[in-house]
């Protein structure tokens, strides 16, 4: 094992305290990554074939059936040199997760939309395991999130009984809630509840909260403004929130599916994500050849 190599970034500290990043200016649009030149400690052409090889893997997934297993390549063991050229080629994209198991798992999307970092960490800060996958949202995200949650809402004191006071709309709330999980279930459409519009007192929002706490899988997704997407004690229910530049919450919704879709990358995404990294890759073989 060796030290943590790359700069992923926690979606949020330790003590669970969001931290919103400043609202760009403009709204971000993908840039090529600058190929790395080649040069003494630069395995430019190491970096390249691991590179071509997952592209082909990559091609292949995304023309096969849904049975086909998507690429994933596990970069511990690699030569410092290649590993080096690699986290600068592939860089950091706008959407970044913590699982929160044993070891911890920190997610980075690189650059390219739908390819990932998925780190597992030891409490030493010793690097465990370094995966570059391809996926829509990487499975542990969905998985963990699924199996640390309950199937059913638990029990809030007074339930359909005696309600705390000054609760006013969550009853109606949580029958709208549980009647859409007992309907989730794959490629069912997202039932999604906009907390922002709806009447709650300061009791409703407690008792809320207190009902969907602990959740294992938080997402930050940073593009134009910050959108964190929690998972939460019921299965398949997240609470998808937007905070604009001044850290304020400006949109505050539950999503009831098995992964809220701003956080996934799109067909599209992979389609495109494709044909510029085999760009990338034919400008890297050049720049290898050359140098």
């Amino acid at each position: 094992m060796r030290p943590f190599p790359i700069p992923i970034h926690a979606a949020v500290p330790d003590d669970d305290t969001l931290v919103v990043m400043p609202m760009p200016h403009e709204m971000a649009t993908f840039e090529m990554p600058r190929a790395p030149e080649p040069g003494p400690g630069r395995d430019v052409a190491g970096a390249a074939a691991l590179l071509a090889d997952f592209v082909a893997r990559l091609g292949a997934w995304i023309d096969a059936d849904a049975e086909a297993t998507a690429p994933a390549v596990e970069l511990i063991g690699l030569p410092i040199t290649t590993l080096e050229v690699l986290n600068e080629t592939l860089g950091e994209g706008e959407v970044a997760a913590i699982v929160d198991t044993e070891p911890k798992v920190r997610i980075q999307e690189t650059v390219f939309a739908g390819v990932w970092r998925e780190q597992r960490v030891a409490a030493d800060g010793m690097l465990v395991s370094d995966i570059l996958r391809a996926a829509p949202v990487p499975p542990l995200v969905v998985e963990h999130g699924a199996a640390s949650a309950s199937s059913a809402l638990r029990p809030l004191a007074g339930d359909a009984l005696a309600w705390p006071d000054g609760v006013m709309n969550l009853p109606p709330l949580l029958h709208e809630l549980r009647d859409a999980m007992a309907r989730s279930g794959p490629g069912v459409p997202a039932h999604v509840i906009n907390l922002t519009l709806l009447p709650l007192s300061a009791a409703d929002t407690a008792a809320l909260d207190a009902l969907l706490d602990g959740g294992s899988v938080v997402i930050l997704s940073r593009g134009f403004g910050n959108c964190r997407i929690s998972s939460t004690a019921a299965r398949n229910v997240w609470r998808v929130q937007y905070f604009n530049n001044m850290q304020t919450l400006i949109l505050d919704t539950i999503e009831v599916v098995d992964v809220p879709a701003v956080a996934l990358a799109a067909r599209e995404d992979l389609d495109e994500t494709r044909s510029r990294l085999a760009s990338l890759v034919r400008w890297m073989g050049e720049r290898a050849v050359s140098g």
